[in-house]
C-alpha cells in the first residue's frame, strides 16, 4: 500500500472521528435544555437529535467548503508542497478532536468551530510563520465570543420576562396561556422556517428570494398558529381548576417575598432605633404576605402551571428539531470540509479553491455525529441542561427560541457564530430573568475558562499531532 493510500484511510478515520466528537459535545447542546426541562428523555432526546442532525447533515450539508478553513492561512504557502497541507490538516483535525473528547470528559460545551479555527491557526504557524495566519479574520472570529452568548442572553432574557408577566404572572395563567400559544407559535414557526430557508437550503440552490421566503415563512407561521388555536381551546383543565375572580397577581407574592428578604438583611445590619422599625416593618410586610397568599391561593396554583408548563413541552422539542437540523446542515462541514479537502489533494496531486464534498462523505460525517451523541453526549446534555440553572418547559423554549434567533440574525449580518456560546449565552439570560441567585455561577466560570483555551489548547494539540505525522510520512 502506497503513502497514498495509507492518507486516504487515515483522513477517513480522522474525519469519523472529529464527526463522532462533534456529536459527544457540539450536538448535545440543541437537546441539552429539551432534557434538562424534562420535555423529552435522554433517549428520546438522542433519537430525535441522532434523526435530524443526519438528515441535516446529508440532505442539506454544505456542497462546497474551503480549502484552507475559512480562510484562515494564505494558501500560497502550500502551492509547492501540497503533502504538507495533508498532514497539516489531518492533525488539525486530530488535535481538535483530541480537545473535544478531553471537553466532552470534563462536561465543558465548547465550540467545535473555535476548536479547528485554533487548529488551523496552530499548523499555519509551524507551516508558515506568524505572517501566513490571516489575523483580520481570526479577530473577526474571536469578536462571536463575545457578541453571540451576550445576543443569546438578552433575547431569551426578553421573551421569558415577557412569558412572566404575560402567563406566568397573569391572574389566570391558562387563560393567558390560551390567548398567548397562537402568537408563540406564528413567531417560531415564522423564524425557523426563514432561517431554514434563508440558510439551511441554500445549499441546495433553490434559488428563492428573501421576498418569497418571507411569504412562505408568514404562511407557515399562520397555519401553525390556527392549528395551536384550536388544538389548546381543546386542551384538558386541570382537575379542581377554579376560574379566578379579582385575586391579586402571583408576581404581587413573589415580590413581597423578596421585599421581605431585603428587609430581612436590613434588620441584621442595622442596630438601635432602625433595627425596631425594620422589625415592626418586616412584620407588617410577612401579615400581608400571607394575607395575599391566602386570597390568591398562591398554593394551589401548581396545577395552572403544570398545564402551561405541559403545552410549552411541544414548542421546546419543535425549537431543539430545528436547532438539530441546523447544526446538522452546517457544522457537519467543521468534520467533512478538511477531509474532502484532503481527498482532492491525494487525488489530483494539487491544491484546488474549492472543493466538492460527495453525498457519501456527508453520510459518512452524519453517521460519526449520531454515534457520538448516543455514546457520549450525555455529559454535556447534563451540563447545558441541568447544571447552569434550573429549566423547565417554559424556560427552555425561550432559551432554544433565543439561541436559535441569535443564530439566524448572525447569519445575515455575516457573523461567525458558535452555536455553542449561543445556548450557553441564552441559558444564562432565562437564568438571570429569575434573578442572579438561580445560577450556577461555579458552573458559568469552568465554561468561560474552557472557551478561553479552547483556541491554544486546539492549536498545541494540533501542532503535536502535525509533527508526529510528519515524522512518519516524511
Amino acid at each position: 500500500m502506497d503513502i497514498y493510500s495509507v492518507l486516504t484511510v487515515l483522513i477517513l478515520v480522522i474525519g469519523f472521528y472529529m464527526a463522532w466528537n462533534i456529536g459527544a459535545n457540539d450536538v448535545s447542546n440543541a437537546m441539552g435544555t429539551s432534557v434538562g426541562s424534562g420535555a423529552l428523555t435522554m433517549r428520546r432526546a438522542v433519537i430525535l437529535a441522532g434523526i435530524l442532525e443526519f438528515c441535516g447533515a446529508y440532505f442539506v450539508g454544505a456542497n462546497v467548503s474551503e480549502t484552507m478553513e475559512r480562510g484562515l492561512v494564505n494558501p500560497e504557502i502550500f502551492l509547492t508542497q501540497p503533502l504538507i497541507l495533508v498532514l497539516g490538516m489531518c492533525g488539525a483535525l486530530l488535535g481538535t478532536s483530541f480537545w473535544l473528547q478531553l471537553a466532552s470528559y470534563l462536561r465543558w460545551p465548547v465550540s467545535t468551530t473555535h476548536a479547528i479555527v485554533g487548529a488551523i491557526i496552530g499548523f499555519g504557524i509551524i507551516a508558515g510563520g506568524f505572517q501566513a495566519i490571516l489575523w483580520e479574520e481570526v479577530s473577526f472570529i474571536a469578536v462571536s465570543w463575545i457578541v453571540s452568548p451576550v445576543i443569546s442572553a438578552i433575547i431569551s432574557y426578553s421573551i421569558f420576562s415577557l412569558l412572566q408577566k404575560k402567563i406566568l404572572y397573569a391572574m389566570d395563567p391558562i387563560e393567558a396561556t390560551r390567548r398567548a400559544l397562537p402568537f408563540f407559535y406564528f413567531i417560531v414557526f415564522l423564524t425557523f422556517t426563514l432561517s431554514l430557508i434563508t440558510n439551511g437550503l441554500q445549499n441546495l440552490d433553490l434559488h428563492i428570494s428573501f421576498a418569497s421566503a418571507l411569504g412562505i415563512s408568514f404562511l407557515v407561521g399562520g397555519i401553525a398558529a390556527a392549528i395551536s388555536y384550536f388544538i389548546v381551546q381543546r386542551a384538558t383543565v386541570p382537575a379542581g381548576y377554579i376560574q379566578p375572580e379579582g385575586r391579586h397577581s402571583p408576581e404581587t407574592v413573589i415580590s413581597l417575598d423578596k421585599a421581605i428578604k431585603h428587609l430581612q438583611r436590613v434588620r441584621v445590619s442595622s442596630n438601635d432605633e432602625t433595627h425596631e422599625r425594620v422589625s415592626v416593618i418586616l412584620q407588617d410586610v410577612k401579615s400581608l404576605s400571607r394575607k395575599i397568599r391566602e386570597e390568591t391561593h398562591f398554593g394551589e396554583r401548581a396545577s395552572e402551571y403544570h398545564f402551561v408548563e405541559k403545552v410549552f413541552v411541544y414548542l421546546q422539542i419543535i425549537s431543539a428539531c430545528y436547532v438539530a437540523f441546523a447544526h446538522g446542515a452546517n457544522d457537519v462541514a467543521n468534520a467533512i470540509g478538511p477531509v474532502a479537502a484532503v481527498l482532492n489533494i491525494l487525488k489530483n496531486g494539487q491544491i484546488s479553491e474549492t472543493t466538492s464534498i460527495p453525498p457519501w462523505l456527508l453520510a459518512l460525517g452524519g453517521i460519526g455525529i449520531v454515534i457520538g451523541l448516543a455514546t457520549w453526549g450525555w455529559r454535556v446534555i447534563e451540563t447545558i441542561g441541568k447544571k447552569i440553572t434550573e429549566l423547565t418547559p417554559t424556560r427552555g423554549f425561550c432559551a432554544e427560541f433565543g439561541a436559535a434567533t441569535t443564530i439566524l440574525v448572525a447569519s445575515k449580518l455575516g457573523l461567525p457564530i458558535s452555536t455553542t456560546h449561543c445556548l450557553v449565552g441564552a441559558v444564562l439570560g432565562v437564568g438571570l430573568a429569575r434573578g442572579l441567585s438561580a445560577l450556577n455561577l461555579g458552573m458559568l466560570r469552568e465554561i468561560v475558562l474552557s472557551w478561553v483555551v479552547t483556541i491554544p489548547a486546539s492549536a498545541g494539540m494540533s501542532i503535536l499531532c502535525f509533527y508526529i505525522l510528519k515524522a512518519i510520512f516524511l
